[in-house]
C-alpha cells in the first residue's frame, strides 16, 4: 500500500496528502477592512512634503510637512524627528516631535515628553506628558457645532442698578 492516496477516477492526490491524515485546517483570513486599518505609512526623516496630505491609513511623520494633514478616521504620529507646520485632523494624534498649527483629534491628542506644540488643540481627551512643551488653547468640549470662536462678554450693568455684589467700604476715611 502506498502512502499516497489514489482517487477513484485514477488521478493521484497531491503528493503531500498522507492516507488517514486529516486535511490541514484552513488558515483564517483577516477581513480586508481590518488589515487595511492597521497599515501604517511613513514619511521618512529625509522627506519634505509641501501641500495637503489626506489618507485612509495610519501615518507616521518623521520628516517635514508644510500644509494640512487630514486622516479623519485614522491615527497620526509625529515622530521625534518630525517637523509639521500644518493644521492636523485625525482620530488619534500623538506628537513626539514639533507641530506648529491647530490639532484636532476626534478621539484624543497626546503630546509626549519630547513633543512641542504651538497651536490650539481640540479633542475630547488630551494628554500632556511631563516635559511636553505646549503653547495654545485646549478645548476638550467642542460640542456639536464647536462653540463660537469669539468669547462671550459680560453684560454691563447700567448705572444705578445693583450688580449683586455687596458694596465695599470706601477707602476714603474723611469725615462727612
Amino acid at each position: 500500500m502506498s502512502l499516497f492516496d489514489k482517487r477513484k477516477d485514477g488521478e493521484s492526490a497531491d503528493e503531500g496528502t498522507i492516507l488517514g491524515a486529516p486535511p490541514p485546517a484552513p488558515r483564517p483570513r483577516m477581513p480586508e477592512a481590518v488589515s487595511a486599518a492597521r497599515e501604517i505609512a511613513t514619511i521618512g526623516k529625509t522627506i519634505t512634503i509641501t501641500g495637503d496630505l489626506t489618507g485612509e491609513e495610519n501615518l507616521v511623520i518623521d520628516g517635514k510637512v508644510d500644509g494640512t494633514v487630514v486622516l479623519r478616521s485614522n491615527d497620526l504620529t509625529v515622530g521625534q524627528s518630525g517637523r509639521v507646520t500644518a493644521n492636523v485632523r485625525a482620530s488619534v494624534v500623538r506628537i513626539e516631535g514639533e507641530v506648529t498649527g491647530d490639532i484636532t483629534g476626534s478621539e484624543k491628542v497626546v503630546i509626549t515628553k519630547t513633543g512641542r506644540v504651538l497651536g490650539n488643540v481640540v479633542a475630547p481627551r488630551v494628554t500632556l506628558e511631563d516635559g511636553a512643551k505646549f503653547k495654545g488653547r485646549i478645548d476638550m468640549d467642542p460640542g456639536p457645532a464647536q462653540h463660537a470662536a469669539t468669547p462671550k462678554t459680560l453684560k454691563s450693568v447700567p448705572t444705578g442698578q445693583s450688580t449683586g455684589v455687596p458694596d465695599q467700604p470706601s477707602e476714603d476715611t474723611g469725615t462727612a
